[in-house]
């Protein structure tokens, strides 16, 4: 199923944001050794000594002394720096823009003419294509010739893509860049189906998570796509006329959908409408800071200097370390100016601006500390951390290891949001009851602040609405936080199968749904699939190739006739004719699969269907064939479709009617259906689609009723951002993941979508240390419940032709010697089987098997830096990716190198 996204928002695809959940981090740094002043820079802070009774007084420059506070520090002339460091620093800022979408008079009587523009910088793509009036299959086909603009390239048989060019006819301050499209009144065009691309970041936009789609004839039905332009009779009434409307009712027409086409014809054209759409696009800017710390043993005190050139007003938040344990701490004052306290465990001091360019500021601290903690906190509640930690400085004069002093090589800072941003201490998951209350009352009672504000007479008369809706989502946003708080107390999910501490000699226990933990799996099929019309049997001609290459089960396509050609909304579930063959070829295909030795799973849409006629009022939700359901079986709160249902138990997918599954009537229907497809068709397991939209109990009872070898459901939802940044801390995301998982009692896994989104930053931002989470486990679900995470780099939605959140290009391989080395079920896309990757991938295969590696294996995370990433698992097998360097080191086993590829190397024990 494709992803569908709420904000028209841009960030790396994946698809493309979603509700963006922020949750506090928690900081950790990473491990290795260095000299604390083995790259001095020049000392910022100047002294000049003259002399009393008692030696040598160090007087700060003024400057100094106005961002301190401090008047004078006594020292001798063996005071030394004792660390200087500069730390690269990179935020984002948000650029916002407009898309337009007129469709205009053309030249002649006998043209119309669509112009998409958009407003912001950059090298923009219209990707396009459009849809015919015969054609009730495809949405996407290639224009006509003499459609396509200049400078236009085909996409394989499907698509067009046109580079925008700057329109002329705006002055240079308003110019925007088009793409201009002449159509033919005549043609049997019904709709231009578009997605934008910006081609400088990769990032791709579209309408509410769904391609753009303006119809040119009349509308057929509300499939939730098509742009819902509005009339500006000030801009255009006078060039164009009566502007029309694209929100119209469909006509009442017999529920056959060709002669629903047909009958739109009536309408005429339609033109003369505009719509606007915002969007958001994040560039970055490079900033720096210098930290210099000078040491003054003969009055036992140590300075600590800062200077930086962000621009605006730049905020330390900041404290003291007395030991190891990384717990802030405030130190005894006096304190610089512009300081102060922040719920009684941080310090905040407002730096002092230099001529106007960059800020600086100094702190003078007693010895016994043992570091200098911060972090920043800019105008904008921006924070600017050190790769998901704090900055950490340490105080000592000797060598100095990360686990003492944190991270002090340069290199790009993570942002954070005000409400992801510390707490004043490092908070750790094993901290005591005593420390969560206290943390959950702080965040409870800004809640209570914060809702006050917002809810008296006063504040609603005053606030506007965009301030109101800023306050709701501070507050929702700190509900979120305190349920993650909450969550971090509650034990994960532990497996204790039996088969976890037998020998590789004890015959493997099967567990339903999960099968017995050796699986690896294969996408038998891609977005383009359906139209060969004969899928089932060039399948049928690969089994023996797919068995060869190591692969036990197969994930087939949706089976069931189908509104659109993927499968993907079900009408008559009992009819199996679809595009990608008859039942009888699919019923001989599932037959030649097992006799290669290979698990088959079919996919199942079961939070929708496809209704087959209209009610009274003319909306679809009567459905036909064999399970002939009406209104009732349709979720109430489901604003298209009228059901009389009850409310929804999950998330809303808009296309088509949503099914009720708390009927007792609808879960006897589908676990029949269900049971028939095992009997019929000879089925071995399923994939779930998009089961964020109903309760993973329901599935519990759909699998306990048809017993599955193997079962994984689609929780597709997006990670945590701030301001386009992935966040490191990716605990709430897969703590939803394995809610589901839980509500399923363990019958299914999930598709391990976590691990996905942190691979894509992790190689496509060189920051291979995002692959180890704050306790050096794996980072997705894979590092909480193995044995329930299907391990995957793309799909049929991600990749293919969609390409919804293609895996970085060119480190396809980097992605499958992590997932096929690494406990969990990996997951194969059939486009990477059959491609220049096939052998690299069918020797991990081989050496994955060899060494018996399975779901539950161990995972030992050796190195997890900038540009490397290095594991060892169940100590047989060692494994790195990313162009940095690793070996796995000679002792008690012997390593040889078993395979090596574009950065990444695997080894196995002799």
């Amino acid at each position: 199923m494709a992803a569908v996204t709420t904000d028209l928002f841009f960030t790396p695809h994946r698809h493309t944001p979603h509700h963006h959940r922020r949750r506090r981090a928690i900081l950790r740094p990473v491990q290795t050794l260095h000299l604390a002043s083995k790259k001095p820079t020049p000392f910022h802070l100047t002294c000049r000594s003259a002399t009393n009774g008692r030696g040598n007084v160090c007087f700060l420059n003024s400057t100094a002394i106005r961002s301190s506070g401090a008047t004078a520090v006594e020292t001798s002339e063996s005071s030394e720096v004792t660390f200087s460091e500069t730390f690269d620093l990179k935020r984002a800022e948000k650029l916002e823009g407009k898309i337009t979408i007129r469709l205009d008079s053309g030249e002649n009587e006998e043209n119309m003419q669509l112009i998409v523009g958009c407003s912001l910088l950059g090298k923009w793509v219209l990707h396009w294509g459009v849809h015919y009036l015969d054609d009730v299959g495809s949405e996407w086909d290639q224009p006509p010739l003499s459609m396509r603009p200049p400078g236009s390239v085909p996409i394989k048989d499907y698509a067009i893509e046109t580079p925008f060019e700057k329109s002329s006819a705006l002055p240079e301050e308003e110019a925007i860049s088009e793409v201009k499209i002449d159509i033919n009144k005549g043609s049997s065009i019904a709709a231009i189906n578009f997605v934008l691309k910006d081609e400088e970041s990769g990032h791709w936009y579209q309408h509410r998570g769904r391609d753009f789609r303006v119809p040119l004839i009349g509308r057929p039905q509300d499939d939730g796509n098509v742009t819902e332009m509005k009339k500006n009779t000030d801009m255009w009434s006078d060039a164009l006329g009566q502007i029309s409307n694209l929100i119209v009712k469909p006509e009442a027409s017999d529920s056959r959908g060709d002669q629903i086409w047909k009958s739109n014809l009536k309408n005429g054209p339609l033109q003369g409408v505009y719509e606007e759409h915002p969007v958001f696009k994040e560039v970055f800017t490079s900033n720096s800071i210098s930290v210099s710390v000078r040491h003054c043993p003969d009055v036992a005190k140590n300075i600590v200097y800062l200077e930086t050139d962000l621009p605006g007003d730049v905020v330390v938040h900041w404290g003291v370390c007395r030991d190891e344990g990384k717990s802030w701490e405030i130190p005894a004052g006096p304190y610089p100016s512009e300081t102060s306290m922040f719920r009684n465990k941080a310090l905040r001091t407002l730096l002092q601006k230099e001529d106007g360019c960059g800020a600086q500021g100094s702190f003078t601290l007693d010895e016994g500390f043992v570091a200098f903690v911060y972090v920043l906190k800019l105008k904008d509640n921006t924070w600017l951390n050190w790769k998901g930690n704090d900055f950490y400085i340490p105080l000592e004069t000797s060598v100095v290891t990360d686990k003492d002093s944190g991270i002090i090589h340069s290199g790009n800072v993570e942002l954070l949001e005000e409400f992801a941003g510390p707490a004043g201490a490092e908070e750790d998951n094993a901290e005591s009851n005593v420390t969560v209350s206290s943390e959950t009352t702080d965040i409870l009672n800004e809640i209570r602040s914060l809702v006050t504000d917002i809810a008296t007479e006063k504040s609603r008369k005053t606030k506007s609405k965009e301030a109101q809706e800023s306050i709701l989502h501070e507050i929702e946003k700190l509900a979120a936080e305190a349920y993650s708080i909450f969550q971090s107390t509650v034990p994960k999910p532990v497996d204790t199968d039996p088969s976890e501490t037998e020998s590789s000699q004890t015959p493997v226990k099967i567990s339903s749904g999960t099968g017995s933990g050796f699986e690896i799996l294969c996408q038998g099929f891609n977005w383009e699939s359906h139209k060969s019309g004969n899928w089932y049997m060039e399948l049928y001609n690969k089994a023996s190739d797919l068995s060869s290459f190591g692969f036990t089960v197969i994930w087939l396509p949706p089976p069931t006739d189908s509104v659109s050609p993927e499968g993907y909304m079900p009408r008559d579930l009992y009819n199996l004719n679809s595009r990608y063959g008859n039942m009888d070829q699919l019923k001989t295909l599932v037959e030649r699969l097992h006799e290669v030795g290979i698990t088959v799973l079919g996919d199942v849409v079961l939070n929708h269907r496809c209704a087959q006629y209209k009610n009274s009022n003319g909306v679809w939700n009567i459905f036909g064939g064999r399970l002939n359901w009406d209104d009732r079986a349709v979720v109430s709160d489901d604003p298209h479709f009228q059901g009389r249902g009850n409310k929804s138990s999950g998330d809303s997918f808009h296309a088509a009617p949503n099914i009720d599954h708390s009927q007792e009537f609808v879960r006897k229907d589908i676990k029949e259906w269900l049971q028939w497809l095992r009997k019929e068709i000879g089925y071995d397991g399923w994939r779930l689609d998009f089961v964020r939209g109903f309760w993973g109990g329901y599935v519990k009872d759909y699998l306990e009723a048809t017993e599955p070898y193997f079962a994984v459901g689609e929780f597709w939802d997006s990670l945590s951002y701030t301001y386009g940044e992935m966040d490191h801390n990716q605990d709430a995301h897969r703590q939803r993941i394995v809610d589901w998982i839980n509500a399923t009692n363990g019958t299914a896994g999930a598709f391990d979508v976590t691990t996905k989104g942190i691979l894509h930053s992790a190689l496509e931002r060189c920051e291979y240390w995002r692959l180890s989470d704050q306790k050096g486990k794996p980072p997705g679900v894979v590092g909480w419940w193995p044995s329930r995470a299907v391990t995957f780099i793309e799909n049929h939605d991600t990749g293919s032709t969609q390409g919804h959140w293609r895996f970085p290009g060119g480190k396809e391989m980097q992605g499958y010697a992590y997932i096929l080395t690494h406990p969990g079920t990996p997951s194969v896309f059939y486009d990477h089987i059959f491609s220049e990757y096939q052998s690299e991938i069918a020797a991990l295969m081989s050496i994955r098997k060899r060494k018996k590696i399975h779901c539950r294996s161990t995972v030992k995370i050796v190195m997890a830096e900038r540009d490397v990433y290095a594991a060892i698992i169940d100590d047989k097998l060692a494994m790195k990716i990313g162009p940095g360097h690793f070996e796995p080191s000679t002792g008690s086993q012997n390593w040889s190198l078993a395979i090596e590829g574009r950065d990444y190397k695997v080894w196995e024990t002799s």
